[in-house]
């Protein structure tokens, strides 16, 4: 899908050296891919404290092998 979007050109050049990218395209979308991981990550973050475990749950009896 073909977009136009007005970009700071030093930002994208910095994104280009920094990541290694070849392209313009390329340091975008990884940029884009680093921000949907981040999100997600943070989105987990929140879940901490608020999910209740089974104390009686024997995680080492799932790792032996028959």
């Amino acid at each position: 899908m073909a977009t136009n979007l007005a970009l700071d050109d030093n930002l994208i050049k910095e994104a280009q050296l920094i990541g290694g990218h070849r392209t313009k395209k390329a340091a975008v979308t990884d940029a884009l891919k680093e921000y949907i991981r981040r999100r997600k990550q943070a989105e987990i973050m929140d879940l901490f404290g608020k999910i209740d475990y089974d104390a009686g749950y024997d995680y080492k009896k799932g790792r032996t092998r028959k």
